[in-house]
């Protein structure tokens, strides 16, 4: 119930930050939200629809490739966020772009990082980050760049070069606070020593986009035999995933580490 208060608060702070902030002065934001905020300028379709229509395929694909729990948060999340849009009024906070830009990413970035807190995401990009990490070599982050600057690109050519900085503004901004409050990108190992290795194994694959590595153990006091799992995960995922493996195994043993760089692929099927 915590994390869906949180879900709920960070993503409604994100409706008010685009209607109130950014999409009076053309300004777009990172993701399929600002694709959703571009759309919603240049048609009479409303913004918060856009915004679930857009999110419905990657959702839907979410819930096969990625963990169910992470994915029921996030279409918490994309629900909430497209609603805001829909119920709060737009209307011009302040008359000076940058303010717009800076304050709007600022919000933003605060509302995210709520929802990243409470193991969710926003939906969109991340979701479609995290699907073609899976199938390429380049990291989640590297490919959510190269997303987010489409858009600045498309908002240059659109609504001009001013809209289009004001929108690498609140880009910058939002990523900036995402990571004081919650750095998503941050890899961690997880390195699991249980007796439980079958269920721990399945609960892992259930719920990760990642590969399991699983070697045998022994005790060097007991000698006792144990299963020995090891995993890598975003930071996001880590309080969801600790929850899990107390429910699975109370007296498993894990080691957390921050993990510098990941070389080669690490998923399912690899």
């Amino acid at each position: 119930m915590k994390n869906i208060c949180m879900i709920i608060i960070g993503s409604s702070l994100v409706g008010f930050a685009y209607n109130w902030l950014l999409i009076p002065h053309h300004i777009l934001s990172s993701g399929l939200s600002g694709i959703a905020i571009m759309l919603g300028l240049l048609y009479p379709i409303d913004t918060g629809v856009l915004n679930l229509i857009l999110n419905l395929p990657l959702l839907v694909l979410g819930v096969w490739k990625l963990g169910k729990r992470f994915i029921g948060y996030t279409i918490l999340s994309v629900v909430v966020v497209s609603a805001s849009l829909y119920i709060i009024p737009q209307m011009e906070l302040t008359h000076e772009p940058l303010l717009a830009a800076l304050f709007g990413g600022i919000i933003t970035g605060v509302g995210i990082g709520i929802v990243f807190r409470a193991s969710g995401s926003s939906g969109g990009f991340d979701i479609l980050a995290m699907l073609l990490a899976k199938k390429t070599d380049f990291s989640i982050g590297a490919l959510l760049s190269a997303m987010n600057a489409v858009i600045v690109i498309a908002s240059g050519f659109i609504f001009g070069w001013d809209a289009a900085l004001m929108t690498l503004v609140t880009i910058y901004a939002t990523g900036k606070v995402i990571d004081t409050i919650h750095t998503n990108h941050v890899k961690l190992t997880l390195t699991i020593i249980t007796a439980k290795g079958e269920e721990m194994k399945q609960m892992l694959l259930q719920n990760l986009y990642r590969g399991v590595t699983i070697s045998d153990g022994v005790g060097a006091y007991s000698g006792e035999h144990r299963k020995v799992l090891m995993t890598v995960i975003t930071k996001y995922q880590l309080a969801e995933l600790k929850d899990l493996i107390q429910q699975t195994d109370q007296h498993a043993f894990v080691n957390i580490t921050e993990t510098t760089e990941v070389v080669g692929m690490f998923h399912k099927g690899s």
